[in-house]
């Protein structure tokens, strides 16, 4: 495995500093005001105890988190249970949520690419590592529980 793989909570790092840099240095337009934009702590706080929910879900059943490494355990239950990738759905809830809150148009580019670089990058390898690891009991899942929500 290579180590200098940028790993997904790098990313998401990367889109949260972007998403506020782009809405201090260009707010085109204010989408979301005051008080309406506190609304925004609700995705924030709903992503984080999504990601946190699903990583020790991982750690408790002793399976890796990274995109790179191979699944040891079949994570079910939990967000599991009506989410495939309840760590992406946080982080996303998470930059949506503070693109709530800086109200700027120029705010809600991030979690939209963050989103596509994700899901093509990311989840194909994923999947394919399910796969090969669980078979038709991942294709099973597939067919029950979406990608996203």
């Amino acid at each position: 495995m290579n180590n200098k793989r940028i790993l997904p909570p790098t990313i998401f790092e990367i889109a949260a500093v972007a998403l506020v840099a782009l809405h201090l240095t260009l707010p085109i337009a204010i989408l979301v005001r005051y008080p309406l934009n506190l609304a925004g702590i609700a995705f924030i706080l709903f992503g984080s105890v999504l990601n946190i929910w699903a990583d020790q879900l991982f750690k408790k059943l002793n399976t890796t988190v990274k995109p790179y490494g191979s699944p040891s355990a079949f994570v079910v239950q939990g967000p599991f249970a009506w989410c495939r990738n309840p760590m992406y759905l946080g982080m996303l809830s998470i930059l949506f949520g503070i693109s709530i809150v800086c109200g700027s148009l120029a705010s809600f580019i991030v979690p939209i690419v963050f989103w596509i670089i994700i899901r093509t990058r990311f989840i194909p390898l994923e999947e394919r590592s399910m796969l090969a690891a669980f078979g038709e009991e991942y294709v099973n899942y597939t067919k029950k529980v979406p990608r996203w929500m």
